[in-house]
């Protein structure tokens, strides 16, 4: 007996410095900082109105080819461009945070490389995505006026939307041109948004962060949302209620589906 009461002592023991050293480990994991982004739904912004009291198109020297009222965004009608809004580089986040985040519904943990992929310094990041939204309004311009078989020569556009960065807004910045300069009725009265990367050519691509734009454009009245293709099941993810989605790849076949839904035509989805 005085043997295995020892066996037993010895054991207990073990089972308490490993519960410990568990202990231990829990808490420090627990106040360590974890190289994670908490983010959630951000700003949207009418590219066919204003923002923060500027109109965020203009365009001069086009005239008025499509008979429409560039400036007036069709009736009533609004395209919102869609953000995210994330913890800053240099905040600290912890198990904790994530644990938080990992179940509300209404925020999402992101890599902290995936959303400052140049570091942590504010002001390297500041530049790095003014100098991405500017290359995306350039090739959304361009995107547009090849569209419209018109050339820059001709043509003067001017984007503002302040103290947004990144290329995300690309595809809504072209349908902007468009319907300022063409169309003047994009919408059909309705309150549009999406998100997508473009290139000159009108190529749409993906972004990131979409389950928590579609819950800012749905916050901000919106009842469509354009998507990269690429990007459909995540866009599926949260969805809010009654938020139609709209698969794209192109500039040309967003420009279709927004016709097609103006007009009660056939618009595909994800």
């Amino acid at each position: 007996m005085p043997a295995l009461s020892s066996r037993v002592s010895s054991r207990t023991r073990v089972l308490a410095i490993c519960g410990t050293l568990v202990a231990a480990l829990l808490a420090v994991a627990a106040l360590a900082p974890l190289p994670f982004s908490v983010a959630q739904p951000g700003v949207t912004a009418d590219v066919l109105g204003e923002y923060r009291g500027r109109q965020v198109i203009t365009v001069d020297g086009a005239g008025d080819p499509g008979g429409g009222d560039p400036g007036a965004g069709g009736p009533e009608g609004r395209l919102l461009a869609t953000t995210i809004a994330a913890t800053a580089p240099d905040t600290t986040v912890r198990l904790a945070d994530v644990v938080d985040a990992w179940f509300d519904t209404d925020r999402a943990v992101m890599p902290r490389d995936s959303v400052y992929p140049v570091g942590d310094d504010a002001e390297e990041i500041e530049e790095h995505t003014t100098a991405q939204m500017e290359e995306s309004q350039t090739e959304a311009v361009a995107a547009a006026l090849r569209r419209l078989g018109m050339s820059e020569d001709e043509v003067e556009v001017e984007l503002r939307l302040a103290d947004v960065g990144g290329p995300s807004a690309g595809l809504v910045f072209a349908l902007g041109v468009v319907d300022e300069i063409d169309d003047g009725d994009l919408t059909g009265g309705r309150t549009i948004a999406g998100t997508g990367t473009i290139t000159a050519r009108g190529e749409v691509g993906p972004v990131g962060g979409v389950p928590l734009k579609t819950q800012a454009a749905a916050r901000d009245g919106a009842t469509v949302f354009l998507v990269p293709e690429a990007e459909c099941d995540d866009a599926r993810t949260e969805l809010p209620e009654g938020m139609r989605l709209v698969p794209v790849t192109t500039l040309e076949g967003a420009l279709k589906a927004l016709r097609a839904l103006r007009d009660g035509g056939r618009v595909p989805s994800c």
